[in-house]
């Protein structure tokens, strides 16, 4: 029964304003993500050769008239065009729901996890935690690939755990399945390889590592699919649509180890915005504790679990301070310490049981209640000018036209236009209207460059909010 309230209600709070436009946190990757989708839509699904919208130089630093767009496999793209021919009518909300989907799966692997350590309260807990979590329950209904990738690595570790149990080789194969899934929607998932690798030592010892053939085979089948991906992409033609190196990534601005390093990482994002100050007692008891029911093991793998994130966010430096639904990936290994902590403080005889479950609730309470305070402006719509002006730019403008639709190079404001064109006036107009520029919306009819062009330019339409111009037709 509370299992059963537990996922009801976890689906329903992913649902909080499914329908609302593409213009909420972080609506600059989401628009890019789905943008690759709504080209599968109208053109037709082509999996190796990924397009969207934006044809500028500003992400990959190069024109790109086909608007390639090489990173991720789209895999969570085929998921997407796949729920809205079952879910029409809606393009982003169809996009939010695969995430959802694939958070209602994480719950259910977070639970058979804690269950497998500590009977039904430890899955029980691990569960709650990743149901109900506000940071959790926002970027499990977003639409990019990052659910995608930490679902799959989850699941991927937990069927390694299963065959390290009972060594059936089909678990191992499809743990390696799992895994090579996860590496091509997000290659950060790389980190979950830590886990097994730990467990294969245990079991093979050093020297196995390197001479077990199916475990070779398994890192195989991981591996080879994102190489080979990434040996694809990196073609001549479709370099154009490779975003600018990714070395900023790991420590682009030197922030590694720095003190906004530890500000953000383990004050505002882990500390604050996932854990809500209070949810710090549980995980760390977690962390700390060293014994609960005898579970030695247990507790070692989990420790190979925790150093995994930790490697993540300290290699992934710049990357992690900068966006915060990168912390996606601490997820499933803070919520096995959180419900390892709530199960070892209830295993200490020591101490005054109802007043720890004061205290226990009382931090339940607060975690969610700060972590909702924090989280609750995700939910928001940041620009409304860019969703009428797109939407009359998609009434009026032919399907084909090329647009200049700035909004400070990101491609929110060109996604809701539904056309290919330019996210920034990148360089002279002239020269973006001989690599084929139509029209130029702007969704700030008083900015510089709107007031310059429309003495130029003929306007097509104009409101309060928006402009648009012809740019093939000048005033006389």
């Amino acid at each position: 029964m509370l299992l059963s309230l537990l996922f009801i209600f976890g689906f329903i709070f992913r649902l909080y304003k499914i329908n609302i436009p593409l213009t909420d946190w972080h609506s600059w990757r989401q628009a890019d993500t789905a943008s690759v989708t709504k080209i599968y839509k109208d053109e037709g699904l082509d999996l190796l050769r990924p397009r969207y919208h934006d044809i500028s130089q500003i992400q990959t630093g190069y024109f790109n008239p086909k608007g390639y767009r090489f990173v991720e496999f789209p895999l969570f793209n085929l998921f997407h065009l796949g729920m809205d021919a079952v879910y029409p009518g809606n393009f982003d909300a169809a996009g939010r729901l695969v995430s959802v989907f694939i958070g209602m799966f994480l719950i259910f692997v977070m639970f058979a996890f804690g269950q497998k350590f500590w009977g039904f309260w430890g899955g029980f807990w691990a569960a709650f935690f990743v149901a109900f979590n506000p940071y959790t329950i926002y970027y499990t209904r977003v639409i990019l690939p990052d659910p995608l990738s930490v679902t799959l690595a989850t699941a991927s570790v937990w069927m390694f755990y299963l065959y390290f149990l009972s060594d059936k080789k089909w678990q191992l194969f499809f743990s390696a399945i799992l895994m090579s899934l996860a590496l091509l929607a997000k290659p950060y998932a790389i980190f979950y390889l830590l886990p097994p690798l730990y467990l294969a030592y245990k079991k093979f010892t050093v020297k196995g590592l390197f001479t077990n053939i199916p475990l070779l085979i398994a890192l195989d089948i991981a591996l080879i699919p994102l190489f080979a991906w990434r040996a694809w992409m990196g073609q001549g033609d479709y370099l154009v649509g490779i975003p600018h190196t990714t070395s900023w990534a790991f420590n682009g601005d030197g922030i590694r180890f720095r003190p906004a390093f530890w500000r953000w990482i383990f004050g505002e994002r882990l500390g604050r915005l996932i854990l809500g100050i209070w949810g710090l007692f549980p995980v760390c008891m977690g962390l700390v504790i060293n014994k609960i029911k005898e579970e030695k093991e247990t507790y070692a793998y989990l420790l190979s679990f925790f150093t995994a994130i930790i490697l993540y966010v300290i290699i992934i430096a710049t990357a992690n301070v900068k966006h915060d639904y990168y912390q996606l990936y601490l997820i499933p290994p803070v919520a096995l310490l959180f419900s390892r902590g709530l199960m070892s403080l209830w295993s200490i005889k020591a101490v005054n049981s109802y007043t720890l479950g004061i205290v226990i609730v009382f931090s339940i309470v607060m975690m969610e209640g700060i972590g909702l305070y924090q989280i609750k402006d995700y939910y928001k719509i940041n620009d409304y000018s860019i969703i009428t002006a797109g939407k009359r730019a998609d009434e009026l403008l032919p399907k084909d036209a090329l647009v200049i639709a700035p909004y400070n190079g990101s491609t929110a404001f060109l996604y809701q236009t539904e056309r290919k064109g330019w996210p920034v006036v990148d360089e002279g107009i002239e020269g973006m209207i001989d690599k084929g520029a139509q029209y130029f919306i702007s969704s700030d009819p008083m900015s510089a460059d709107t007031q310059n062009f429309r003495q130029k330019y003929k306007v097509v339409e104009e409101g309060p909010e928006y402009v648009i111009l012809d740019l093939h037709q000048k005033v006389k």
